[in-house]
């Protein structure tokens, strides 16, 4: 309601709410032409008009004149007539209303009190009713309850009532009120939010807003591990053949990757992955969509631009852009016309919006995850041991936060200079106790010349480490000296994935498949097999794709997490670790099941 001052937010929201209220009430009075036209101008958004006409019903009817005042009230404050709206309400004697006219009664006296800046009286209207309500008002009364909780300065019951109300909304509803329960939560403040994270049990849905909202203020903070209970795809749906349980293909999939620009080379390796497994997706003959790529650029502008003329064209699922910037301008638009999966996560700390997902290869997964297999392990204590540039040090701090939230202790953190090749101020000092590990994330060249400087100096702690410390190609001389060293990758690098095309085969006739390539490639293959899935995942806690880039999984704000595999360089070679796939998942549920007749 814009004369109330509230945020934009709130102001669509509240109006949005309020149009979902049906006029008249549940107690309505014999049908006459008098109220059916005060109803299609309000309708019509003629609100001042049909006050007016309220109005006059009741002065004729004064057996429902405090129900058509209350109408009357309604529209006023509909049109920004507060005044009028207040005034009509102040006839109205509440013991003449029945059912929900006496909750939408108090409802507007409520919002009333909050323009008086009296939050208390606000919240004494806003209770839990004695019986049960439509589910329109019911949204309407927790959106002024929780209005009034944030004016009374209790943020933090602001933001329970506004979570509560997250599976009820749709749309740009479920959206604005998703924002404005982060802008709560973050009004609490980094140490109030640590102390109510401590208090949360593993498993309350609280938790993961607390840790949004910690996000935002820059605190890096533990995720709970993804939990992989189902594979999608285990049983069949009926009907097309193909067709499994959670399938659900668009008509038409716009593609939008760089063709230009210093992205460009990425994006071409990621379009190979794509039609890689689309094409290979029409074997069991399941309904696929038309696909057609559109060239994103390598900045906000091109991708914008990319999404629009997709639209225009037909599109009904928009899967990129690929960088960072042209996810954020997207995300920034706020609801979208078409859902989007976008390809990477955007540049600044924002919820995709309603029915849109995001999807990328991130460091912070992959240190978050060592740190979880370190603990696992029994492995207590660690010194972490990183390269100077952006991958490792994002790595470095999702590593910190997960290891000590899990009760481990960090007792030293290095950073390893690119052009350094003596190491041993580094390694003085550290302990090879039992229960003791070290982490690493660097490039296979420096990891070379690290690991030998640790066995000269009788370091003996296992060392533990990110997916940079593979180049993609076996080179039993080179890694040698890598021997013993665990690190998290993608399963198809070692082909450990069932279901999926074997990489070797591809590698044979695609330069895109060889080397580092090989983790875009697989992230491609992702791409499309997340497609016809990506609803399912949503709403489906627990269910996961296996997928080439890692088990695949959605959490409740649309971003899709990857649970990596484990290897081990044994004899110079990298080799999947026994047990650390779900290596049993049927055939059927990979990308097998994504898709398709041929287009």
């Amino acid at each position: 309601m814009r004369m109330l001052r509230l945020p934009a937010a709130a102001v669509a929201l509240s109006m949005m709410l309020l149009a979902c209220v049906p006029l008249p009430g549940t107690r309505t009075p014999p049908a006459n032409d008098g109220a059916q036209r005060a109803q299609a101008l309000y309708t019509r958004g003629q609100f001042e008009q049909s006050a007016d006409a309220y109005m006059a019903l009741a002065g004729q009817d004064a057996q429902y004149s405090d129900y058509y005042k209350l109408l009357a009230a309604e529209s006023w404050r509909q049109g920004g007539k507060l005044d009028r709206s207040e005034q009509a309400l102040a006839d109205v004697r509440r013991n003449h209303l029945e059912g929900e006219d006496s909750i939408r009664f108090d409802l507007l006296r409520a919002e009333f009190a909050l323009r008086r800046n009296d939050p208390a009286t606000a919240l004494s209207l806003v209770g839990n009713p004695a019986h049960p309500i439509s589910p329109s008002l019911q949204a309407r009364l927790l959106e002024v309850r929780a209005r009034a909780q944030a004016a009374s300065g209790d943020h933090w019951s602001a933001a329970q009532t506004r979570i509560g109300m997250d599976d009820s909304l749709t749309g740009i509803d479920r959206e604005h009120n998703r924002k404005l329960a982060l802008a709560e939560l973050v009004a609490m403040g980094t140490d109030n939010l640590a102390a109510t994270d401590a208090k949360l049990g593993p498993d309350d849905r609280l938790k993961p807003w607390v840790h949004e909202a910690q996000t935002q203020l820059g605190v890096a903070v533990a995720r709970a591990p993804a939990q992989l209970a189902q594979p999608v795809g285990t049983v069949g749906a009926g009907g097309q053949p193909g067709v499994r349980e959670g399938y659900r293909a668009p008509t038409a999939v716009a593609l939008l990757l760089p063709a230009s620009g210093p992205l460009s080379s990425a994006g071409n390796v990621i379009r190979d992955g794509f039609f890689a497994a689309y094409l290979d997706a029409g074997r069991n003959g399941a309904p696929r969509p038309t696909v057609k790529v559109y060239d994103s650029g390598s900045d906000a502008a091109h991708a914008l631009s990319a999404y629009d003329q997709a639209v225009k064209d037909g599109a009904t699922l928009v899967v990129g852009p690929l960088n960072r910037d042209g996810v954020a301008a997207l995300f920034g638009r706020g609801a979208l016309n078409v859902p989007v999966l976008a390809l990477n996560h955007p540049t600044e700390r924002v919820l995709p919006p309603g029915g849109t997902s995001e999807f990328g290869l991130l460091p912070e997964a992959e240190g978050a995850q060592v740190a979880d297999h370190m603990i696992d392990r029994g492995i207590t204590s660690a010194v972490a041991m990183l390269s100077s540039d952006d991958f490792a040090s994002r790595a470095g701090k999702a590593f910190a936060a997960e290891y000590t939230a899990r009760g481990g202790k960090i007792t030293r953190t290095t950073t390893l200079q690119a052009s350094a090749v003596n190491f041993s101020d580094q390694i003085g000092g550290i302990d090879s106790a039992e229960g003791s590990g070290i982490f690493i994330s660097m490039k296979p060249q420096q990891a070379r010349l690290l690991l030998p400087q640790l066995h000269l100096a009788k370091v003996a702690a296992p060392v533990f480490g990110t997916s940079h410390i593979y180049a993609g190609v076996d080179d039993a001389t080179s890694d040698k000296d890598l021997d013993g060293v665990e690190f998290c990758d993608a399963p198809w690098m070692f082909d450990a994935q069932p279901g999926l095309p074997r990489r070797g085969d591809l590698a044979a006739g695609l330069a895109t498949v060889r080397g580092v390539n090989a983790r875009l490639f697989a992230f491609g293959m992702d791409a499309w097999a997340l497609v016809p899935y990506l609803d399912w995942l949503r709403s489906h806690v627990g269910s996961y794709l296996p997928g080439a880039s890692g088990q695949l999984t959605a959490d409740e704000f649309g971003r899709v997490r990857r649970v990596l595999t484990w290897a081990r360089f044994q004899d110079g070679l990298a080799r999947p670790v026994a047990g650390s796939l779900e290596m049993d998942a049927p055939a059927a549920s990979g990308i097998e099941d994504s898709s398709t007749s041929t287009q």
